[in-house]
């Protein structure tokens, strides 16, 4: 796969590469960042839109109550002769005009009509209709933040300049590099909902709201010009358990403690040198950058070759002085053979500022005491 490439080829550089070359290294990061959002209030247009159907139900089947009008009116302006009218008659007398003795027929001359009317005048519909006109508010107040922000978008941009220089052996590394990235202007409008689709959700939202003032119970209740319901409500038994005025009220609740706009905009400009955590993988990657540039290398092909060969002589040089010592004394145990070259090996490391010929009498001594053993 690609990606372990980069994985070997990061790993197959000695450690002490690295350590020379971050050494050695001199950079500079330079960062501007651009950052530009607008939060938008929208959650109350879901609200509204999930309660405006409960409503419509409650003007559906609006709550009434039977208003009695009594008045005693003459017998000719009667509109309905009650039980009630004929019982106030018999209470008063003074309104009978006169009696028919062979038939028993009364005629009166006044007589109490009673005009029945159902009122829409209630406590739950003047309710109903209070939080019609607050929604109606709520709504032209959100919407004129809206518009003012409709064509405001967000804004992400981001920079970094990044120079270094560093030292491997004879080789001298530059890098100069520039990033930079922005959020397309178009996709960025519908990061936080898309200001047209907004406002015709607005839109559609204002034309439910009118549907619901052309019920006959608000008509009702508009023309009475009422004083609109204040806080505390009144916990009626149809407020408390009517499923469509629990909604209603959750509503209302909204309104009441939201009528604060939401809608702000984040702005945010930086422009510094960085020093910590992105100066320092910006290093890596230019190491990173480097050894990558380096499998071009023809020196470092030909140094590989010559690593190769040169191993391939010492295995062959090996071999042969190996072949020597044991032809020479084929008793020779495996312990014997480590330990001499064991103290051959620590002469050499630990004595590498001698000069080739103080290694070489070195070598013979040893080479010679071991042979006038052998002799013995």
């Amino acid at each position: 796969m690609e990606d372990s490439r980069i994985i070997d080829i990061y790993q197959s550089a000695s450690k002490q590469k690295e350590e020379t070359f971050k050494k050695n290294l001199d950079s500079k990061l330079h960062v501007q960042t651009d950052y530009e959002k607008v939060i938008k209030d929208t959650e109350w247009i879901e609200i509204m839109e999930e309660t405006v159907p409960y409503i419509d139900n409650i003007f559906r089947s609006p709550n009434r109550f039977i208003i009695n009008e009594e008045e005693v009116v003459k017998i000719e302006r009667a509109r309905r002769i009650t039980v009630e009218s004929i019982k106030n008659l018999s209470k008063n007398t003074n309104f009978i005009q006169e009696v028919d003795k062979k038939t028993g027929d009364v005629k009166p001359s006044k007589i109490l009509n009673i005009d029945k009317e159902e009122s829409y005048d209630t406590y739950e519909n003047r309710l109903i209709y209070t939080l019609i006109q607050n929604m109606k508010f709520f709504l032209s107040q959100k919407k004129k933040t809206l518009e003012q922000f409709q064509n405001e978008g967000s804004k992400n941009d981001k920079f970094f300049g990044y120079t270094g220089t560093s030292k491997i052996g004879d080789e001298k590394v530059d890098l100069n590099l520039s990033l930079s990235a922005k959020i397309d202007d178009e996709d960025s409008k519908g990061e936080s909902g898309n200001p047209d689709d907004l406002l015709e959700r607005i839109a559609k939202l204002e034309v439910k709201i009118s549907d619901l003032t052309n019920a006959e119970v608000y008509k009702v209740i508009d023309k009475k010009h009422i004083t609109l319901v204040r806080e505390p409500i009144k916990k009626t038994n149809v407020v408390l358990k009517n499923v469509n005025f629990q909604y209603a009220m959750k509503l209302w609740s909204y309104l009441r403690e939201n009528m604060d706009d939401k809608t702000k905009k984040m702005d945010e400009k930086k422009d510094y040198n960085d020093d910590g955590d992105l100066k320092s993988l910006m290093d890596d990657s230019f190491f990173l950058n480097y050894l990558i540039m380096s499998t071009i290398d023809k020196d470092k092909e030909d140094e590989l070759e010559n690593e190769e060969k040169q191993k391939e002589v010492q295995d062959i040089v090996i071999s042969k002085m190996l072949e020597k010592v044991i032809d020479m004394n084929t008793d020779i145990s495996m312990k014997d053979l480590k330990d001499m070259i064991g103290e051959k090996y620590a002469v050499i490391k630990y004595r590498s500022q001698a000069t080739l010929q103080e290694i070489q009498n070195i070598f013979n001594k040893h080479i010679n005491k071991y042979l006038a053993q052998i002799k013995k």
